[in-house]
């Protein structure tokens, strides 16, 4: 399982890498600052508004699928003729929820337009991962791979085409940003679907309502996860724009600079660690098999990337976003200035919240796959009283750095539970050696980004040095063994 773990870990995040940075900070970038950071808080909020009721779409039945499927693969052709049924269902209840809550708190017409669109596409979104969960679970971890990154590819054609392409002479709105991501979803999720049609040798749907309510009573745990982890997660951008009356759209958008590299930095990692790691943690379990080792090696590789981000966002934030974010054309130079150093200090505190979130990815799929949901949900329940609780206090006193603050707390606490969690349940634990050593690895990487500060070079440079130093490290402190890989790769069936 460690081989096949790290060959399809490595095909991931090789597309991930070769595709989503260029979406990253080549279109969702120039996005940002072609029409502004109001214009942009005006759509963020909307979509954390969306992303709230996210969860009936799914009713955690992608969770409950990858980790069903994984230990019982005959069952795809029984359940996807019956779930498939249930998603579009849940997709209803879905945009007649949004629809009524988003009048209910006073959307204007636009807001309400725009949220039709973007409701329409978290719905195709959720298709696809189902879609997704089902081929992960027969780890089929190429296909998966390859699916995983091409919603982000046909967006960079489309939006490249719009930004650059002279198609047109009126300036980019953020409604077309909207449409290109329709028709991204909906072409991936034909693809999707036509896969796994084919290797769940579909034959007709199955409308059994009383299925559906076995699946539903199932999947109940995940809802109840997902929800409270939604919450504590999403609710930050809707509670400031709700907040701040006078400039919550502002706010929201110096937020999502922030928020929207912490939301790559966990799809580029702890998200493709997750979608690999959970039906393989699930199908060890059923065959208990020894967890230990493969759990170290994700969590080792993980936490290494998050902490060498997250400090080094420490020493060049400020930096990073400088060159990230440009002047608006009808902001002035001042104002400018203001959103780069407010949106560096969230930039840098968001990074830490990634260690946490890094470690949730973690522990938290284990726990998933073990189906120790009730533990889950109430660390979830507490996660999401925490974050409420702060940004309540702390938005209207600290405007969009009281949410940055709220979610790290929130991570935090529950990242720990969870880790306390896993190891009390299913009786693992880390040798004191591995973890001095992951701890003198965190104080070099503090050490070797303060040095770097007394170079006299551009900070780019200081930060490449810096990098050396701790992959140089890493190899040091054994967290990094190439002849261990090489074994595994060689030896492991």
């Amino acid at each position: 399982m460690r081989k096949k773990f790290i060959t399809n870990l490595m095909l991931i995040v090789f597309l991930n890498f070769l595709i989503k940075p260029f979406w990253v900070f080549g279109i969702d970038r120039t996005v940002q600052n072609v029409v502004g950071p109001s214009e942009y808080g005006f759509y963020f909020t909307i979509l954390s508004f969306a992303f709230l009721f996210q969860i009936l779409l799914d009713w955690g039945t992608a969770n409950y699928n990858s980790r069903n499927i994984a230990q019982n693969n005959h069952l795809l052709s029984k359940h996807f003729s019956s779930i498939i049924i249930l998603r579009f269902l849940f997709g209803v209840v879905f945009m007649a929820s949004i629809m009524v809550v988003g009048y209910l708190i006073g959307y204007n017409e636009r807001q309400l337009y725009l949220l039709v669109i973007i409701g329409f596409n978290q719905f195709l979104l959720s298709l696809i991962l189902y879609l997704r969960s089902n081929i992960s679970a027969l780890l089929l971890f190429r296909i998966d791979s390859f699916l995983s990154v091409l919603d982000r590819l046909i967006l960079i054609i489309i939006c490249s085409i719009l930004l650059w392409g002279n198609v047109t002479s009126e300036p980019f709105k953020i409604e077309w940003f909207v449409y290109s991501q329709t028709a991204a979803y909906s072409l991936t999720a034909i693809i999707a679907l036509v896969i796994v049609l084919f290797k769940a040798h579909f034959h007709r749907l199955n409308w059994s309502p009383a299925f559906f309510a076995i699946i539903i009573k199932q999947s109940f745990p995940y809802f109840m996860l997902i929800l409270f982890m939604g919450m504590y997660s999403r609710i930050d951008s809707v509670l400031i724009e709700r907040l701040l009356p006078v400039d919550g759209e502002l706010q929201s958008g110096i937020y999502a600079m922030a928020f929207r590299l912490l939301d790559v930095a966990n799809n580029m990692s702890g998200y493709l660690f997750a979608v690999l790691l959970l039906p393989i943690f699930s199908k060890m379990i059923k065959d208990r098999e020894n967890l230990s080792q493969i759990l170290k090696l994700s969590f080792t590789l993980l936490f290494m990337i998050s902490s060498t981000v997250a400090v080094s966002s420490l020493f060049f934030g400020t930096d990073i976003m400088s060159l990230l974010y440009h002047q608006h054309d009808t902001e002035s130079l001042t104002n400018y200035s203001i959103r780069i150093a407010e949106s560096s200090n969230i930039f840098m505190t968001m990074m830490f919240v990634y260690v946490a979130t890094s470690t949730t990815y973690i522990f938290g799929t284990l726990l998933t796959a073990n189906g120790s949901l009730k533990q889950l949900n109430i660390m979830a329940f507490i996660g999401m009283l925490i974050s409420l609780g702060i940004n309540l206090y702390l938005i209207p006193e600290m405007k969009a750095m009281g949410s940055a603050y709220a979610s790290l707390i929130a991570q935090v606490v529950t990242a720990i539970i969870q880790v306390v969690l896993a190891f009390k349940i299913l009786d693992i634990h880390f040798e004191a050696k591995f973890v001095l050593r992951l701890g003198v690895f965190v104080v070099g990487l503090f050490a070797f980004n303060w040095l770097t500060t007394y170079l006299p070079y551009e900070w780019f440079f200081r930060l490449g040095v810096s990098l050396s130093l701790v992959l140089m490290s890493s190899f040091a402190l054994r967290l990094l063994n190439v002849k261990a890989f090489i074994s595994i790769l060689k030896e492991e069936k």
